[in-house]
């Protein structure tokens, strides 16, 4: 039957929570610093990605404006008046390896605007200088940098346009295959003359593709050591299908009529326990991994973890160390009846779906854990400074 359940829209919905048009130009530093196999990190975001696999040599500023000093994670420098002057002094001091900042959802006004119209405000919590973090890139920075640009968007937000300046690798979830069209502007994109210019197409050449991967709180839930075989469902889908993309609601017409066929079919929008949730996955041949508001999700990798072969919808983005076509997920195109289509052949060999679960689960634990990733950006940006003999360019 085609049943509704308790899914957690905070597990695989979950995105990272995280005004002129600025162009990318030449470097002005030339410091190339590495003390160790553990590099000195000062990271800038709202939570910290490389506390993963760096936790006792990473300087921790946040900008997320839930947080309080008493909510806050460990190691957390809360990003306020008091510290702007402390965080603009680290920035520029020489025993800094690593820069590792994270794009902005929004400009300096809006961020400001939206911080003060929050319900919190009446309860005395304004957390307004969180909003200028990211700005003071403009200004300082002696260590070579790396951007992490987890947003939705195909295209870097004007207000970030200037950490790509400053950037040594700029990493981007959804990274467009003509790269180009990252710098789009007011949705036109960039003109035959804009591609010409030589600045332009330097500041492209340090771009990089990268994950979601497993969040950490997920992986820290999961217990399984093998990929099970006792599995009662056919394909499984946890989030939410309307006002998220047209591509899930399509789809999820498809699924309702193979359930109609026979097939278990199992669907839900609400919200499960962590292990509760990775406990479905992993009775399920297929999880299905339709886009949402950006092409990555987590839910891929989730399902992979649990022990289950991904059905995603086909890629529109390039990707950091990809789910192999038939190896490690299925595919399936967005013509009418395709999605069905990939159902229905994937399931008469189930066989073929254990081998592939598996190797899904070793991919995803090799490549995509939040430590896996936290090496990666390190180890990619460190080398290319080296390389380049630069840290910013």
């Amino acid at each position: 039957m085609f049943q509704p359940l308790d899914i957690p829209q905070s597990y695989s919905e979950r995105r990272l929570n995280r005004d002129a048009h600025v162009f990318p130009s030449l470097p002005k530093m030339t410091r190339i610093a590495m003390s160790s196999s553990s590099p000195r990190i000062l990271e800038i975001g709202e939570d910290s990605r490389m506390c993963h696999a760096f936790a006792d040599t990473t300087e921790f500023f946040s900008t997320f404006i839930e947080y309080s000093e008493s909510n806050k994670p460990p190691a957390t420098t809360l990003v306020s008046a008091k510290s702007l002057l402390a965080l603009s002094r680290r920035l520029s001091t020489p025993d800094i390896d690593l820069i590792v900042v994270h794009a902005s959802q929004q400009g300096l006004l809006d961020g400001i605007m939206r911080t003060i119209f929050r319900r919190s405000t009446l309860q005395g919590h304004l957390p307004i200088f969180r909003t200028v973090a990211q700005q003071l890139l403009r200004l300082t920075g002696n260590a070579p940098m790396a951007v992490l640009d987890m947003q939705d968007s195909r295209s870097i937000l004007a207000c970030n346009r200037h950490l790509l300046r400053s950037a040594t690798l700029y990493f981007k979830r959804e990274l467009p295959p003509d790269r180009w069209q990252l710098l789009t502007r007011s949705g036109k994109a960039p003109t035959f003359r804009f591609r010409r210019n030589s600045s332009h197409q330097e500041a492209l050449s340090r771009i990089r593709p990268l994950s979601l991967g497993i969040p950490a709180d997920v992986l820290r839930c999961e217990t399984a050591t093998s990929i099970s075989n006792s599995k009662d469902i056919d394909v499984f889908f946890a989030g939410r299908l309307k006002w998220s993309s047209t591509v899930r609601e399509r789809g999820a017409d498809e699924l309702a009529q193979l359930s109609k066929e026979g097939l278990r079919i199992e669907i839900g929008e609400d919200r499960m326990s962590p292990p509760d949730y990775l406990a479905r996955c992993a009775r399920a041949w297929l999880v299905w991994a339709p886009e949402g508001y950006g092409w990555d999700c987590f839910r891929a990798y989730e399902a992979a973890l649990a022990g289950s072969v991904p059905l995603v919808s086909r890629q529109t983005i390039e990707r950091h160390q990809p789910f192999m076509e038939n190896e490690h997920c299925i595919y399936y195109d967005l013509e009418p009846g395709q999605l069905a289509h990939a159902v229905r052949q994937s399931l008469k060999d189930r066989d073929r779906l254990l081998k592939m679960a598996q190797k899904a689960r070793d991919h995803v634990l090799r490549h995509h854990t939040p430590q896996a990733l936290a090496h990666h950006i390190v180890e990619t940006t460190l080398s290319t400074a080296r390389r380049s003999g630069r840290n910013s360019i």
